[in-house]
């Protein structure tokens, strides 16, 4: 569902989500005394129609997640494979940089290279991807540790495969189910975190209809125009738990230990 408004939102409606219409402000949902079908959810301050925000928004959502994911998974696979299979020093190094990267409050963080660089849609990407990889690589840091000194990695050495071989072929295959679990997790994670950081001000910046910027708008009207905050909220919510809940089948889907538990 949340695909088909992104790729349709420019389709599905004969507005625009950034046309403004003043003389249509703050209308209520259709089902209201005052509302009425041409906005079925209602208009913002400006006279925006709201289900057109949400639809838009959701794309921005979406490329956020699977950008920052990507980018993210990415850089942390590549780390942790080498981290796993190497050890020693760098493992230690790597590591410490995991722990580290971990330990940091990603709203702060955010914030300050908001205040730096600006925020647009390019910096919320790099950062949320510059904390996130550390999450992947913990993972296949794991994941490679329990395949490593399987027959079939030894039998691959004295048949003198390269080290690179080695763990492109050989190990990544094994590291790609419990992978794509976490980045299913991970965009929900993200897409909650980008909607704070444009309620903040520091995510996607106006006129871009993002969730968290559209909850923000309505923050000072919400007891007369309570439409404005709680449809993109109900949106936010269904949308992360929608990848929750992908994350968690894809968990018993592809985990055999768990297929085996009755």
């Amino acid at each position: 569902m949340f695909a088909v408004m992104a790729i349709g939102a420019n389709w599905l409606s004969p507005y625009s989500a950034y046309e403004i219409a003043l003389s249509d402000k703050l209308l209520p949902p259709f089902w209201s005394s005052d509302g009425n079908f041409n906005h079925p959810l209602g208009t913002d301050k400006l006279g925006r129609d709201i289900l057109v925000r949400i639809m838009e928004g959701t794309r921005y959502s979406l490329a956020i997640g699977l950008a920052a994911v990507g980018l993210g998974g990415l850089v942390g696979t590549v780390l942790g494979l080498i981290t796993g299979f190497f050890g020693k020093w760098q493992d230690a190094l790597i590591m410490r940089l995991t722990d580290a990267m971990l330990a940091l409050p990603i709203i702060l963080i955010a914030l300050l290279f908001a205040v730096r660089f600006g925020p647009s849609f390019q910096n919320l990407v790099i950062v949320l991807a510059l904390v996130m990889w550390a999450r992947f690589a913990r993972l296949v840091r794991g994941e490679v540790l329990t395949w490593k000194e399987r027959d079939f990695v030894s039998l691959a050495r004295t048949a003198g495969s390269s080290n690179v071989r080695i763990m492109w072929r050989h190990l990544f295959p094994n590291v790609v189910n419990p992978l794509v679990v976490l980045a299913t997790l991970q965009i929900g994670w993200v897409i909650t975190v980008e909607a704070g950081l444009s309620f903040l001000g520091a995510g996607i910046p106006p006129p871009a209809p993002s969730w968290g910027s559209m909850i923000a708008s309505g923050r000072g009207i919400i007891e007369t125009a309570w439409w404005v905050t709680v449809f993109p909220g109900v949106a936010l919510m269904l949308m992360v738990l929608a990848f929750n809940l992908l994350g968690d089948w894809l968990r018993d889907a592809l985990d055999p230990r768990l297929r085996n538990i009755e």
